[in-house]
C-alpha cells in the first residue's frame, strides 16, 4: 500500500521517514519529496509498504503524531493524475 505523508520537517531524511513506518512492519520505498532546483524538502513524501494490514497500523498510529515537532498526517496516497504536456514557446 502505498501512503501520502504530510507536513514533515523540512529536515526529515528518507531514512527517518522509514525508520518511522518499519516500526510497523516492512517498508518497500520510502521518499521525500524536494524541490528541483534547491533540493530542498517540500515537506511530503511517500512510504510503500507491501503489508496492508501492516500499512494500516502504520496510518492509525502514526496520522496526528508529532514528529520533530510538526503534527503529520498520513493517508492512502492516491494515484498521480497524468497532466498534459506543457508546451514550451
Amino acid at each position: 500500500m502505498n501512503m501520502y505523508v504530510s507536513n514533515l520537517g523540512y529536515q526529515t531524511s528518507e531514512d527517518d521517514l522509514r525508520q518511522l513506518f518499519e516500526a510497523f512492519g516492512q517498508v518497500s520505498s520510502a521518499k521525500v519529496i524536494t524541490d528541483r532546483e534547491t533540493g530542498k524538502s517540500r515537506g511530503f513524501g511517500f512510504v510503500e509498504m507491501p503489508s496492508g494490514a501492516e500499512a494500516n497500523e502504520a496510518m492509525s498510529k502514526l496520522n496526528g503524531k508529532e514528529v520533530e515537532g510538526r503534527t503529520i498526517s498520513v493517508t492512502v496516497a492516491r494515484e498521480k493524475e497524468s497532466r498534459p504536456d506543457k508546451k514550451r514557446w
